[in-house]
């Protein structure tokens, strides 16, 4: 789940809108009207180009998740598009193939992928904001307004001031110079991720040092110590500062919504995440959070980010790490090149020791794999962490092969259609259609980038890789292994078929 990777979108505010003015079109007119409008390879570059924000939707036809967001982000469109100036929403369908030129320069790898693009195209956001159509509108309304909000009075402070979430705010002499102007450089920069304010008076924030003229930049939070002060204002190190202190000593993974935001931060976090999994509701709970709290302010700054997970909640991180929960409590430490590390059933006292070998190089990585099936006489072959890579590179054969989880809906109903192409390759020697579980087997991401299910890949017989986006028909992957196939000479030396 992008678990982020856990994967959630979340926010939302109604707006209503009344047509009142003479060239307003009526209400059958604005039904059969469409308000999105449609970008393809011919006008999208020349449409961007004339407006400073515009949101551009990524679609597949055959999407569902696309077919669900279509009639809310019209709605949206259609309100958005009485504003004054109004706001356009856009869509490029990137299952075309002349379109996908496009959707790759956005580096777009799922579908529906929103971006929101600024001053003609030259600044790109993702859109962070929710899909229901009020969401769309007042995330979207604050994302075309003002970066920062001046901060005038008590009742302004208390209103943008909030104990379940990040506020960032500045407070300068006077609203002029390089450090105001740094400062709302990193308002834009990061608007996609936080509030930001700005105030000529300390006294009107609820919390710090009243006296100070700044310049400071002071970011607001509601966990550990509350609130922290930025001096330096080089916009670098200010995303730094920001990035880092806006994340938990240590992030709580449980049912609670408000934990949720800071859930996202961490799974997007550039830090190896160690993860502890535990019963937040049995004694175990109160005797590791004080400890494991400890390892993480020893570790602070170490390009470490830590996390404890309830077990009734983290079942989406159980399946997706493969983990089990007679294991627990278990430590799981994922490092930024998909390598793992595993400590089960671990004691509260060796927690800091455990991590302090693992900075050191002294744990071994833990390799994820099912054991290569004695019989593989399906259609689709099984394939396995520890036989992936021969299959799929050193066979001799053009595989396509799809990265699937057990539980997964879109995965069950793909399972017969892709038994259909196997079945119609049984007689071709040069080509095989494989399945991996990948939530049982670790799977190579510097390979294959697999961030939701299922995911297909073609590996050419000469060894190409490419991702599989067409329709999940049978005919078309069909016409697409025809098309990408490579057909290379006989060898005596060929790996006999799975």
């Amino acid at each position: 789940m992008e678990l982020s990777k856990v994967q959630i979108c979340l926010l939302l505010v109604v707006l209503t809108v009344t047509c009142s003015i003479p060239s307003c079109v009526s209400a059958d007119e604005s039904e059969s009207k469409e308000f999105v409008v449609t970008l393809d390879h011919s006008n999208f570059t020349d449409f961007v180009a004339q407006h400073k924000f515009i949101v551009v939707e990524f679609y597949a036809p055959w999407c569902g998740h696309c077919k669900k967001l279509a009639p809310e982000y019209e709605k949206a469109a259609s309100i958005l598009s009485t504003l004054d100036p109004p706001v356009v929403l856009a869509k490029v369908d990137a299952n075309v193939d002349q379109n996908k030129v496009i959707a790759n320069g956005f580096e777009v790898k799922g579908y529906p992928t929103l971006k929101i693009l600024r001053y003609g195209g030259s600044a790109v956001q993702e859109f962070k904001g929710p899909r229901d159509a009020d969401g769309i509108v007042a995330y979207v309304k604050k994302q075309s307004g003002p970066s920062s909000y001046e901060i005038k009075s008590p009742e302004d402070a208390s209103s943008v001031v909030d104990d379940n979430k990040i506020l960032i705010v500045g407070i300068f002499p006077e609203f002029s110079g390089e450090k105001f102007e740094n400062f709302t450089t990193l308002a834009e920069r990061l608007r996609a991720d936080y509030e930001f304010g700005h105030t000529l008076d300390a006294k009107l924030l609820p919390r710090g040092d009243s006296s100070v003229a700044g310049p400071i930049v002071r970011l607001f939070k509601p966990f550990d110590e509350m609130f922290v002060d930025f001096q330096e204002f080089d916009v670098d190190d200010l995303v730094k500062h920001v990035e880092e202190t806006s994340i938990p000593i240590v992030t709580l993974f449980n049912k609670d919504p408000k934990n949720h935001p800071f859930v996202i931060k961490f799974f997007n976090s550039p830090n190896a995440k160690v993860m502890l999994f535990l019963n937040f509701t049995g004694e175990q709970f109160d005797a590791f959070k004080p400890k494991y709290e400890e390892v993480a302010e020893l570790f602070k700054g170490k390009n470490l980010s830590f996390l404890m997970g309830d077990t009734e909640s983290s079942q989406g991180a159980f399946q997706f790490f493969g983990l089990k929960e007679e294991q627990v409590p278990l430590i799981i430490i994922q490092t930024n090149d998909g390598g793992k590390y595993l400590k089960p059933n671990v004691e509260a006292d060796q927690v800091a020791s455990w991590v302090k070998d693992f900075k050191d190089g002294n744990v071994k990585p833990y390799k994820k794999s099912e054991p290569i099936p004695e019989a593989n006489d399906e259609p689709v072959k099984v394939v396995v962490a520890d036989n992936l890579k021969d299959v799929v590179f050193n066979s001799g054969k053009n595989v396509l092969i799809e990265f699937y989880a057990p539980w997964c809906g879109h995965c069950k109903k793909l399972a017969p259609i892709l038994d259909e192409v196997a079945l119609s390759f049984e007689n071709d020697a040069d080509v095989l259609i494989a399945k991996i579980d990948a939530t049982a087997n670790d799977i190579p991401q510097d390979i294959f980038e697999v961030k939701g299910y299922p995911a297909i890949y073609f590996t050419s017989a000469t060894g190409n890789v490419s991702r599989y986006e067409g329709d999940r028909t049978k005919q078309d992957m069909i016409d697409f292994i025809h098309k990408n196939r490579a057909f290379v000479a006989k060898e005596d030396s060929r790996k006999e078929e799975l």
